[in-house]
């Protein structure tokens, strides 16, 4: 949700992408409630049910990251200090703690 003041309208639609001062995140149950103060008009814009699936460009973008991170710390220098299930938490044995 944001506030345009100069036009006296509030305006749904989906949650952000990125950190915006003047924007807000409703949950579905407050969205359905919000009013705006008198005078005011509220503009919903309708969601795109596909627009909220991941795209396949997403989880490229996911995969390239974690194989970059992957590519920059040799495997020797790297030293398992927990599991849970399948998880693992590696440290990095030339950064001191």
């Amino acid at each position: 949700m944001t506030y345009v003041y100069s036009d006296s309208t509030a305006v749904l639609g989906p949650l952000a992408t990125y950190r915006e001062p003047h924007c807000y995140d409703l949950c579905d149950s407050h969205s359905v409630r919000l009013t705006a103060p008198r005078g005011w008009e509220v503009v919903r814009l309708e969601l795109d049910p596909q627009a909220l699936l991941p795209q396949p460009d997403d989880l490229e973008a996911l995969a390239n990251a974690v194989r970059e991170v992957g590519q920059v710390i040799p495997a020797e220098n790297i030293e398992e200090v927990a599991r849970r299930g399948h998880l693992r938490v590696l440290r990095n044995v030339d950064v001191p703690e």
